[in-house]
């Protein structure tokens, strides 16, 4: 597929993850993804792969577990709920060093929420949801075409490093359509010589494992990780800046949500106000650069979201509290508009901490 085509958000991510060479995919239907695997249930019978609805989503995390560690570039997805119950799989797949990509377009909660767009799993996805110390890159598209990008990104990204990506989507962005266009991936598929695939000549069976009885054993392997992830917070942080460079305001927003914080700041641009968007697309790890940098000119940041306000934390760690930062935001399924924003802005403009 290399022309323009109008897809819709979740049924794109299931197309690139084709063409990224996925041949194995393990899930549960749940609203606002399930397009996903109802079209990876038509698709992959006809290439050849494998497509199974396990019985629940804690089956799924574990059939990836078992793919991953036999070298096969496999994903899953769900949404929040969902996300929440493959936690525990998904530690063990960090702790094995497997590589996987796992979608997650969010709803609201906390519990079963609804199924309107939410970015409330915003700690589950940055902080690590389940349990030890582990990390998941976590990248966030604000478009159709980007979840097609991020998605190709996330499973080479998973290769190079052996480590979970997390594509972090909401219920907007899985159901718009919009024009993708979709690129065939014609690289040689990466060597695994980790991978549990049987002896063939080794002296010893590789072993997936992630169970270590030994403290300084154990100590040992955290300590590689650390180092792992250290690799990755220098060479994988992603943003996107618009008109920051003369900015007193800062507005930081993430995926669907940035869009919306767009046309507020065009608004605001349009009337002289002289207003930035920073717009992390890496949230782990997350683009504490710009922020430094920009903590050095601008007045405040705004951070806006569709949550009670979880980004806000390493927005502040990332400016170092050097500036005042502002949140705004709608939960529970609700959709902030651009006017919201924009008066919110002005607000802060036009107080003590904005002149």
């Amino acid at each position: 597929m290399s022309e323009k085509v109008l897809m819709k958000g979740n049924e794109a991510i299931a197309e690139a993850a084709v063409a990224a060479g996925c041949r194995h995919y393990f899930g549960y239907p749940i609203t606002p993804q399930t397009e996903i695997p109802e079209y990876m249930s038509k698709r992959m019978p006809q290439i050849g792969g494998v497509f199974l609805q396990a019985e629940s989503e804690i089956s799924a995390i574990n059939m990836v577990y078992g793919a991953a560690g036999a070298g096969a570039r496999v994903m899953t997805s769900s949404s929040s709920p969902g996300i929440s119950l493959k936690q525990e799989g998904i530690s063990y797949i960090a702790g094995a060093e497997l590589p996987c990509l796992i979608v997650n377009i969010m709803r609201g909660g906390p519990g079963l929420g609804g199924i309107q767009p939410a970015q409330g799993d915003y700690f589950q996805a940055t902080k690590g949801g389940g349990h030890g110390d582990y990390r998941n890159i976590v990248l966030a598209p604000n478009s159709v075409q980007e979840m097609v990008d991020y998605t190709i990104l996330g499973f080479d990204l998973a290769e190079k490093y052996r480590n979970p990506v997390m594509l972090l989507g909401d219920g907007v962005l899985g159901q718009m359509m919009e024009p993708v266009e979709i690129k065939e991936i014609s690289s040689t598929p990466t060597e695994k010589p980790w991978a549990a695939t049987g002896m063939r000549g080794r002296g010893k069976p590789n072993i997936i494992n992630s169970l270590f009885l030994k403290a300084n054993e154990l100590e040992d392997h955290n300590i590689r990780l650390q180092k792992k992830y250290a690799l990755i917070q220098e060479n994988e942080m992603r943003w996107e800046e618009i008109c920051t460079e003369d900015a007193e305001l800062i507005v930081v927003a993430y995926g669907i949500t940035a869009r919306i914080a767009q046309s507020a700041i065009d608004k605001a641009r349009g009337e002289g106000k002289k207003v930035g968007l920073l717009r992390p697309i890496s949230l782990w790890p997350f683009p504490e650069p710009p922020f430094a940098r920009l903590a050095k000119t601008a007045k405040a940041f705004l951070t806006v979201e569709l949550s009670a306000g979880q980004m806000i934390e390493d927005v502040r760690l990332a400016t170092r509290d050097a500036k005042p930062v502002h949140f705004y935001g709608r939960t529970g399924g609700m959709i902030m508009t651009p006017i919201e924003i924009y008066q919110e802005i002005s607000k802060i403009l036009e107080s003590k901490e904005g002149k």
